[in-house]
């Protein structure tokens, strides 16, 4: 069964104003099997047959009618400057589809941006909604237009164990199928998969230790949806494993699991704000998906739903998954507030045309939704009187269950099963 996705309609766009669109992501999020459904011809560079020939003749690779797909293309970097080439002598919009679950193996070999000719688009995970496991009864769009919601709903069918399960299955295609166990052994499966590197093109990954990016990935995700400070998982790293841990090294690693698109950090909104207020530039820490960071832990949803400080973090992440989805979808962007007065706010949506809205994230109940209320009503209070920016088009409390309604007050409480763009 193919699930449809937002990107769909990004690619679709891109294909009518550019002459080739890259479409990147981590590898099994479903990047093949949607751009398959553009394309008339199509080559896959995944077998080292495949590589050696494409790189003794990149050219040979574009041949094919047209939209061709080039899969993987960054196993031959010179395919870009080939593709470059070829537009600049014969352009025509939507020429050429190509997926990455990487960054090239030599940088160095791409010559040009890309700019004017390529298209790029980030794909990620599915949110819930592309599952077919939100029921989509609230659209952000329509909140900002102003559109409300329907008055009340219980939502007494989704509990919190079925977040849990969630959380730790993924967005992952393949996942979908089958019992609750097999999701699970699929996930993992997948995360035990993701570090080896003998084979590989790319001497930033070849060189890598799979431990050692598993002890990043574990600091990092005991710090998840936190401002956590490098140096602070760098500390974390050798205390937790009794082992050295220089900053050159860390970084270098992490530039490795940014390359593989597995950890996506919200940066910090800034808006102007005439007042001696510090606003906080550290960006929050997340993972494309909160499966990785589970599966990291080793964390089952059981393990959630005993720890009920730890589960409203990964809940985070989670919320922060399916927001990144539909704002890229509404061509927005997602970015978090803090400010040395302590004041924060989860996630600030912004479109391109300046209008944003405000969200708290929380797993639910009448204390935590009260006090992420409060947060929201401080946010716009002070942006309504020490700043240039517009007031929020709309104010939300993102919920893991209960009911969706609208306070009195006007913020929205919507249960993230009940979400869509």
């Amino acid at each position: 069964m193919y699930y449809k996705r937002y990107i769909e309609k990004q690619i679709e766009r891109a294909m009518h104003s550019s002459g080739a669109v890259l479409v990147a992501g981590p590898k099994f999020c479903g990047k093949t099997t949607t751009c398959m459904l553009y394309q008339k011809s199509f080559v896959k560079l995944n077998t080292k047959q495949s590589i050696a020939m494409a790189k003794l003749d990149p050219k040979q690779a574009l041949k094919g009618e047209k939209p061709r797909l080039i899969d993987e293309w960054q196993t031959v970097p010179d395919i870009w400057n080939q593709i470059k080439d070829d537009l600049d002598f014969n352009y025509q919009f939507g020429k050429y589809i190509l997926t990455g679950s990487s960054t090239p193996a030599d940088k160095t070999e791409i010559h040009h941006s890309g700019a004017g000719r390529i298209s790029s688009l980030n794909m990620r995970p599915m949110s819930l909604f592309e599952s077919l496991e939100s029921k989509g009864s609230v659209s952000l769009s329509d909140l900002f237009d102003g559109k409300g919601i329907e008055s009340f709903n219980m939502n007494e069918d989704f509990l919190l164990d079925e977040v849990a399960f969630l959380i730790c299955r993924g967005g992952w295609p393949v996942s979908l199928v089958g019992d609750r166990q097999q999701a699970l052994d699929i996930t993992r499966n997948y995360y035990n998969g993701l570090f080896y590197f003998e084979d590989s093109d790319n001497e930033k990954f070849r060189n890598k230790k799979p431990e050692v990016l598993r002890m990043i990935l574990r600091s990092y995700a005991r710090n998840i949806s936190t401002e956590a400070s490098f140096q602070t998982m760098i500390e974390d790293v050798k205390q937790s494993n009794e082992r050295t841990m220089e900053a050159k090294t860390f970084d270098d690693y992490l530039d490795a699991l940014k390359d593989l698109y597995i950890i996506e950090d919200i940066k910090a909104w800034n808006p102007n704000i005439r007042s001696k207020t510090s606003i906080r530039s550290t960006p929050t820490r997340h993972f494309v998906d909160t499966s990785i960071a589970c599966r990291a832990l080793n964390i089952s949803p059981d393990d959630l739903m005993n720890d009920i400080k730890s589960f409203g973090l990964f809940f985070e992440d989670f919320a922060v998954r399916d927001l990144s989805v539909y704002a890229a979808a509404m061509s927005g962007e997602i970015k978090h507030y803090r400010d040395n007065a302590g004041l924060e706010c989860d996630v600030v949506l912004h479109l391109e045309d300046g209008r944003w809205a405000a969200i708290e994230i929380k797993l639910g109940g009448d204390q935590s939704i009260e006090e992420g209320a409060s947060s929201l009503h401080l946010l716009k209070r002070k942006i309504e009187e020490k700043s240039d920016e517009p007031s929020p088009s709309f104010m939300m409390v993102l919920t893991a269950k209960g009911p969706l309604y609208r306070r009195e007050d006007g913020i929205f409480v919507v249960p993230i099963n009940l979400l869509k763009d």
